[in-house]
């Protein structure tokens, strides 16, 4: 089994090699950088494999891999983009390239997302998008959405919601019988953050909280409280666990595993927890985070990994075929299974492996998401703006009648921070 996997996964690769040198039948020469932060050993394992399989369809060029710790990168980025820029270098989409775009230290490449990438990752575009110009490509990215248990659902006759109405008759279900609606562990700010995106997200759109997160619109505003008065609705239901400032996301698992709570909104990393927590995969399924204002598409939560071209890249077009290499759909059908990367394809056109809950994030990020691609508020955001709002976030869910005193500081914060 493990042989036929194995070349199952060398006859993609090549594969892949053959598509590209058939795409790129120029030669390419000279010396072609590349900074990348993937160190953890499978990361890095794609990352080289990458070099190495793009270093054979262009034998006459000299690729200079350069590998850093993923914490030094993020300290150090700033300083080789403006100093000693490589011709490709990795980071991540949305606000969190922003700082780099306005520096004018990444190259607008947007006429690599005209025709075919464009249409094979519509769903990452807005992510890729400041200024109305594109500036990099994901490789990458992983979905959220309302992980639940099924068998208790079917126990209580509850269909996965399609809409907000639906959604809290469900819980009221499970509340008369004792159960919990959902659980959730916020010692750890971000996971309250993840409810926030969705929420905001389905009461006012994918563009008013990519604004909101940028600063350009004040947390005052009603259309933020309204995301808040929906959020209300659940708290005053008691739909989350009891005392869940004193969990982490891991810590809060439990009460999923042992039937007091059916659901939990998370990324798809808790799948494997839950899995080694004794949940089957007939126990255990997914769904979409309904719909609440119909007028709004809908978007998802995320995280996106992206490789940039710096603005004094030496050798452009050595990196834009490399990022070219990056995207297709064989390449990324390879680096994201379960042998590399284990996430998901952001080539439309890319295939998954037989995991229920990746073969669904898939369908659901291709498919199934017009709205856009957020990438979670912690990267959205600044850090200074995401630490403010984010504890604002846990304290509403502990005390709600707080809010109008913590949208006034939520505010005081983004006049001071943007």
């Amino acid at each position: 089994m493990v042989s036929k996997l194995k070349a199952s996964v060398a006859a993609l690769a090549l594969s892949a090699t053959a598509a590209l040198a058939a795409s790129h039948s120029e030669p390419l020469s000279g010396d072609l950088v590349i900074f990348s932060d993937m160190s953890n050993p499978a990361p890095r394992a794609v990352m080289e494999g990458m070099v190495e399989r793009f270093g054979e369809m262009h034998p006459d060029l000299n690729i200079e891999l350069t590998v850093i710790d993923r914490e030094a990168y993020k300290t150090q980025i700033r300083n080789f983009l403006s100093a000693n820029p490589p011709d490709v270098a990795n980071w991540y989409a949305a606000n969190r390239m922003k700082p780099y775009v306005d520096a004018g230290l990444f190259m607008d490449i947007s006429d690599m997302w005209e025709g075919q990438i464009g249409e094979e990752l519509a769903s990452t575009k807005g992510a890729m998008t400041l200024d109305g110009k594109q500036w990099g490509v994901p490789y990458t990215y992983y979905q959220w959405g309302v992980y639940y248990r099924k068998d208790l659902y079917d126990q209580y006759g509850l269909e996965e919601p399609q809409d907000w109405e639906t959604f809290k008759s469900n819980c009221q279900t499970l509340l008369d019988n004792d159960i919990k609606c959902f659980t959730i562990g916020t010692k750890f700010l971000w996971t309250a953050a993840g409810w926030f995106d969705y929420l905001n997200m389905r009461t006012n759109g994918y563009d008013f909280h990519a604004a909101l997160t940028g600063g350009e619109i004040a947390w005052t505003d009603d259309r933020v409280k309204q995301t808040f008065a929906n959020w209300r609705e659940l708290i005053d239901m008691g739909a989350y666990i009891d005392n869940h400032t004193a969990y982490s996301w891991q810590e809060a698992l439990p009460f999923m595993l042992n039937g007091e709570a059916a659901a939990y909104l998370m990324g798809n990393f808790a799948v494997a927890p839950m899995r080694e927590g004794g949940l089957t995969d007939d126990q255990l399924d997914f769904y979409q985070f309904p719909a609440i204002n119909p007028d709004v598409e809908l978007a998802e939560d995320a995280p996106t990994d992206t490789f940039h071209i710096p603005a004094g890249a030496q050798n452009v077009g050595a990196a834009k075929a490399f990022l070219e290499f990056v995207v297709s759909a064989d390449n990324q059908t390879l680096i994201n299974n379960g042998e590399n990367l284990g996430q998901l394809p952001v080539n439309s056109n890319s295939s998954v492996d037989a995991d229920k809950f990746l073969e669904q994030g898939f369908e659901m990020l291709s498919s199934n998401s017009p709205g856009g691609v957020a990438q979670f508020f912690d990267r959205d955001a600044p850090a200074e703006m995401a630490k403010v709002a984010m504890e604002g976030f846990q304290e509403f869910m502990v005390r709600p009648d707080n809010i109008d005193r913590i949208l006034e500081r939520l505010e005081r914060a983004r006049q001071r921070i943007y």
